[in-house]
């Protein structure tokens, strides 16, 4: 299937359909009619000098990341990696993992990107270096849309160095403790490149960089540290565990809450975490009822029957906002 493939699929639709990669980042009632972009594969650019990467949406991210590792480089982001996403998937959840604390989100390496709104209409916005832009900022707009606005074709990447030398600093902390430990190093000259907490592994730090770098700002931060406990270097990777979505035999439904460390304590007073995420806040729970948010925090649920899925609605000037965008760009209601 090419791009003008999908476009003339787009136009003559008449209902509404669910665009979709690997289908492995769908939410409760993303069952409508699929639309697939697995058939938009491909490689079309790669220039390891200039960090950039262009790959069509349906591309295997195993693929891209074998590509970007042949050369000593990776996704800066680090998407949960789960068989069978694309890149385009990634890109449409904007699906970021630990290393988002220093690298930022999948959107802050986005340069650019060909898509197809409700129209069927292809459009191309952004390039293949950062820039300033003037209008709507589609690349942006799109990283986490889900498909709502536009079907994505193509997106344009930047990489970055795979570290030479990685180490994981941990303290054996319940969930509540780990979060000012964890603030207390992220608010440091550390440049902590993961920050989060599993039941197993209790609080995790992450550094990487140069080697001696690492060991120098690893033996600072085991001082800064020592407050909070016995600080001990873990053998193992726990970073992709993190990263991705945590299994459990408990009742209930997966739940992402997203807030302010400084309410992780309030949050996590409620509820038995699987995992926290970017210094407290990202909470992962199984939960039998929705969570108890306090204001401005956030909440999806990402397993279960159709139903609420994010917590609290959209207030009335967000959603005035993302119904005049909706009408811009898929007038037909036909993207789901």
């Amino acid at each position: 299937m090419s791009e003008a493939d999908l476009a003339a699929l787009v136009r003559a639709a008449a209902v509404p359909l669910r665009p979709v990669g690997g289908s492995t980042r769908l939410l409760p009632g993303e069952d409508r009619p699929r639309l697939s972009t697995a058939g938009l594969t491909g490689i079309t650019l790669y220039e390891p000098a200039a960090l950039t990467l262009i790959a069509r949406a349906g591309t295997p991210l195993a693929d891209v990341e074998a590509v970007l590792a042949a050369e000593g480089q990776m996704l800066a982001f680090e998407p949960p990696a789960r068989p069978g996403s694309t890149i385009g998937g990634v890109c449409a959840a904007n699906a970021s993992g630990p290393r988002r604390v220093q690298a930022g989100a999948c959107r802050d390496a986005m340069l650019g990107i060909r898509m197809v709104d409700g129209n069927g209409e292809i459009i191309a916005n952004g390039g293949r270096v950062m820039k300033n832009v003037t209008g709507y900022d589609l690349v942006k707009l799109m990283a986490g849309s889900r498909g709502r606005l536009g079907i994505l074709t193509e997106v344009a990447l930047k990489t970055a160095p795979i570290p030479p030398a990685r180490r994981t600093l941990r303290l054996d902390l319940d969930a509540a403790a780990a979060v000012p430990a964890l603030t207390a190093a992220l608010t440091g000259p550390f440049d902590i490149t993961g920050a989060g907490w599993l039941p197993d592994a209790g609080a995790i730090l992450r550094l990487e960089g140069l080697t001696q770098s690492v060991a120098l700002r690893a033996e600072a931060l085991a001082r800064v540290l020592a407050p909070f406990g016995m600080v001990t270097e873990l053998a193992d990777d726990p970073w992709p565990r993190l990263g991705d979505m945590p299994t459990s035999d408990a009742e209930g439904d997966l739940w992402r809450i997203l807030c302010r460390p400084s309410q992780a304590a309030r949050i996590l007073a409620t509820l038995e975490p699987l995992a926290l995420d970017w210094g407290g806040a990202l909470i992962v729970a199984q939960l039998t009822e929705p969570p108890v948010l306090p204001p401005g925090a956030i909440a999806t649920r990402l397993t279960g029957a159709p139903g609420v899925v994010r917590l609290p609605a959209p207030d009335p000037v967000t959603a005035r906002l993302e119904a005049g965008l909706k009408a811009q760009f898929d007038p037909r209601g036909i993207l789901a």
